[in-house]
């Protein structure tokens, strides 16, 4: 082995939070290595957020030509060519992996191919040369959980999602978070029998009971099949179908694909124990407010410490890290409070603050009052199809201060941003009322609630 010339920053993991964190420490006069053994941008560019989100979109389409005729528009929906969509979705993600490696070189960070693993608390192997720095980012992010039961193998995951040339005739997802409730909706609407398998009776368990109740009566509404209270036992290839069993009395199904959705893991198989860096009793790297690990000099940020995995997150702490370490402000972190979240549902739901049990147990159910709309939205006043929009508001205290907000509905995914930044500014309910309504919206109902 031969060791190099050493870096002001080694960073481990080329996705948005990676990335993030090293062009801003080259920006700031950094000597930085970025080591990464795939394709450049992550789980977000390549198996996640952008690929979703394309296929969110087409999948769309198809509600949209529902509505056509009641428009006016004759139409009809003959055939979708899903392979001719997935080349040019690829095609797109390729040319971002291009506009990520032309942006590490704009800005001055040096790519390492290669896998690497700490050989001490200074030092990484990558390929069998070593890279030393005073200051090493943890930046790996995760991968797809699967069960351990007979047959798993049989399977994909959210990964294997993005490689599918067709549509399958009938799909069973397992999970009830928000991967396996957006790729139920893209699925049904592109014409697969769906089948969603969630342990409990509601999927998004985590999220406000507006949006976990109003997604779970969507989804059925929908058309997809919800066997609530069930889990896999195990998968057999039979005739050409993949027969799925149960741990509880429901018969047996034959389905053409299944798809774990059941979490993710995170990836930390780096020799994190030569470094001297701790896991928490769940695996992921145990970090503090300063992104800092046990170990002096080594930090962890994004999927990989399993708290808000989310690329923006991954992405800003990233950033504050890089400024703490290399921008003269040893006291930047970024807080982790009021962060706006959408999952991609049909329709979508958005949420930014805490929910209402949440505010209840911490604040006393005496200090909160909860504000709630459902309604219409002008978009289906002459469609026979009829979308509801649900909001809630959660408010604390004499002063109303909005603490929470959450919403399903047509729209509520580009509404959320600009009223999570007033929430973040600490607003009351005072101040929403306030501002004049846009008429007619779907967001004016946010300032008009009584």
């Amino acid at each position: 082995m031969s060791t190099l010339a050493k870096f002001d920053l080694l960073v481990i993991g080329g996705g948005s939070g990676g990335i993030a964190c090293a062009r801003k420490a080259a920006e700031l006069g950094a000597k930085v290595g970025l080591i990464e053994s795939g394709n450049i941008g992550g789980t977000c560019v390549n198996v996640g957020c952008v690929p979703k989100k394309m296929s969110f979109n087409c999948a769309s389409h198809t509600e949209y030509l529902k509505h056509m005729q009641d428009y006016g528009f004759s139409v009809e929906l003959k055939s979708i060519d899903f392979r001719s969509f997935k080349l040019k979705r690829d095609a797109y993600i390729h040319k971002l992996n291009d506009i990520y490696l032309t942006n590490l070189k704009k800005s001055g960070v040096e790519l390492i191919n290669g896998f690497g693993k700490f050989v001490s608390n200074s030092t990484i192997d990558v390929n069998g040369i070593e890279y030393s720095s005073d200051h090493i980012v943890i930046a790996t992010g995760g991968y797809p959980s699967v069960p351990k039961i007979p047959g798993a193998d049989l399977c994909i995951t959210s990964d294997g999602f993005f490689e599918l040339e067709t549509i399958p005739r009938s799909v069973l997802i397992s999970g009830a978070g928000y991967i396996a409730v957006e790729l139920s909706g893209i699925l049904k609407a592109l014409g697969s029998e769906v089948y969603l398998a969630i342990r409990y009776d509601k999927v998004l368990r985590t999220f406000d009971s507006l949006i976990r109740d109003v997604v779970t009566k969507e989804i059925e509404n929908s058309g997809v099949n919800i066997m609530k209270h069930s889990s896999v036992s195990s998968v057999e290839q039979i005739n050409g179908n993949l027969r799925v069993s149960f741990n509880n009395d429901k018969d047996p199904i034959d389905v053409e694909q299944i798809i774990w959705a059941i979490g993710r893991n995170p990836s930390t198989n780096l020799n994190l124990e030569k470094a001297g860096v701790e896991l928490d009793q769940t695996g992921y790297v145990k970090v503090d407010e300063l992104q800092n690990t046990s170990q002096k000099g080594i930090y962890a940020l994004g999927d990989v410490c399993g708290k808000w995995l989310l690329t923006p997150v991954a992405i800003a702490s990233g950033r504050k890290l890089a400024v703490r370490l290399f921008g003269n402000d040893p006291n930047a972190l970024l807080e982790y409070s009021d962060i706006p979240s959408v999952v991609f549902s049909h329709p979508p739901a958005a949420t930014v603050g805490i929910t209402e049990d949440e505010a209840i147990k911490t604040l006393g159910r005496e200090n909160i009052k909860t504000y709630t709309s459902v309604f219409t939205p002008m978009y289906y006043a002459i469609t026979e199809e009829k979308v509801k929009c649900h909001m809630k508001l959660v408010c604390c205290g004499v002063e109303e201060k909005v603490v929470g907000l959450h919403m399903v509905g047509p729209s509520c995914d580009e509404i959320l941003q600009g009223f999570a930044v007033a929430i973040k500014m600490g607003a009351t309910k005072k101040n929403f009322d306030s501002c004049v309504a846009i008429h007619p919206t779907t967001a004016e109902e946010l300032v008009t609630m009584r």
